[in-house]
């Protein structure tokens, strides 16, 4: 089936088999490869993405659902190489170790962040709660994103 979709500002159209999954065609026909695939069961969140405004786990969506939309991965969050605040915010904080759960909790931040700017703590593990992180404890995480917000 042809898919049309935009990514990071830029439009693709490709064939795609109508079972793909989205982080499939993501990763593996648009080498976008900053998503990560970490359980396929919709559970760990490392494969999220904003499509059309609205965090979704890629690894729950057939390609085919998003022909037309438009898509937002980690890789279209700096401009020009230059981190945004929240990325700094993670590095400042130290909220990564190996990386892997990173894509994930930096677009479901992005996310919550751009709905409310200035969340609680409360909000901000609410918004992070369907991401897993095997490393940091998520403190480091949280801290990351009050830093950004406040």
């Amino acid at each position: 089936m042809d898919v049309t979709v935009t990514v990071n500002g830029h439009t693709y159209e490709r064939d795609v088999e109508p079972r793909k999954l989205l982080i499939h065609f993501l990763r593996d026909d648009l080498d976008l490869t900053g998503s990560h695939v970490g359980c396929d069961t919709g559970n760990c969140g490392a494969c999220s993405v904003i499509v059309n405004g609205t965090l979704l786990k890629s690894c729950m969506m057939l390609a085919v659902q998003a022909n037309g939309a438009t898509i937002e991965t980690v890789e279209g969050l700096s401009a020009d190489g230059q981190l945004t605040a929240l990325q700094q915010a993670f590095h400042e904080h130290h909220a990564l170790q190996c990386g892997y759960c990173t894509p994930g909790m930096l677009m479901s931040a992005t996310a919550l962040l751009r709905e409310n700017p200035r969340p609680s703590e409360d909000e901000i593990k609410k918004a992070l709660q369907g991401n897993i992180c095997r490393c940091t404890g998520y403190w480091n995480i949280v801290e990351a994103v009050k830093a950004v917000a406040e």
